[in-house]
């Protein structure tokens, strides 16, 4: 189900004094990438600051995520918090909407141990949605082993990892261990994509396919068709991009680059700040090649 180009949609906000949701805006930008030809979208993951989204922007994000999806591709909803009855809740009112799928992060700051992170992740994969599990270590200060990922495949309702460790070693061992189940190992760098893709990975939840939707299609296309050439050439025509979408922390550059491509995008909200403007150039520099 999950599988291709799935871009970790950002969350646009009015740039005014509230900073409230522009759903609208959202909409339109889900339309835009859906017609570029993306397999899914992630609403209200890191990217879309989820971290700042009240419970109840939350669930207005999701719902609007599935409208305007519209069954034409799956979505796959950040559900994921370091309070598993939190999580629980994201996850039920997302499944309520419609979601195809929950996305969990793993629990961050706690540093749960092993007992803990496998019930947390039963608990949530109980309430019969495909769950995809999310491990950034870069985030969460806590890296999910690759043991424990395949002791988790088992579980039905698990369905696959975004995996962002950035340990091609340990991605490597998750496919191994899950070749004789249905279980997805889906990138969660646009710069190992295809390297992941060539480990038997299935796609990438992606920041870049923000702003160049048409391009990392190209590249997964290509890499399916056996094109590797072409797959080769379009990964290091992005390569620049993918650098720039992180001369800060994600999502301030991709926001500031949706924006600069005229779609909706708005401030980010407090803790994080705008890019400086010496970044903001380096930025616009970056996408006038592709323009």
């Amino acid at each position: 189900m999950f599988e291709g180009v799935i871009p970790a949609v950002i969350t646009p906000f009015l740039s005014d004094s509230s900073q409230s949701l522009n759903l609208e805006g959202l909409r339109a930008n889900i339309e835009t990438l859906v017609s570029a030809g993306v397999h899914g979208i992630v609403p209200t993951g890191s990217t879309g600051e989820s971290a700042t989204l009240s419970f109840a922007e939350h669930e207005r994000v999701v719902e609007a995520a599935v409208e305007a999806a519209g069954g034409r591709v799956p979505v796959l909803a950040g559900t994921g918090s370091n309070n598993t009855a939190e999580a629980l809740r994201f996850t039920r009112a997302a499944k309520d909407i419609g979601a195809d799928g929950a996305l969990l992060i793993s629990p961050y700051y706690n540093k749960p141990n092993r007992a803990g992170l496998v019930e947390h992740y039963t608990r949530i994969a109980d309430l019969d949605i495909p769950t995809v599990l999310y491990n950034v270590p870069g985030r969460t200060g806590q890296n999910l082993e690759p043991d424990l990922v395949i002791e988790l495949a088992a579980h039905p309702n698990i369905v696959g990892i975004k995996e962002a460790s950035g340990n091609i070693g340990q991605v490597s061992r998750i496919v191994e261990g899950t070749l004789d189940q249905d279980f997805a190992v889906i990138s969660g760098d646009d710069n190992l994509t295809l390297p992941i893709l060539a480990l038997g990975g299935v796609g990438v939840i992606s920041v870049a396919a923000n702003v160049e939707p048409e391009r990392m299609v190209r590249l997964y296309d290509a890499f399916r068709a056996g094109d590797w050439t072409t797959a080769l050439e379009v990964h290091y025509e992005l390569s620049p991009l993918m650098r720039a979408l992180f001369i800060d922390t994600n999502p301030i550059p991709v926001k500031a680059a949706v924006g600069m491509r005229g779609m909706a995008a708005g401030p980010v909200r407090l803790p994080l700040a705008a890019l400086d403007p010496a970044k903001t150039e380096v930025l616009r520099e970056v996408l006038a090649r592709y323009d």
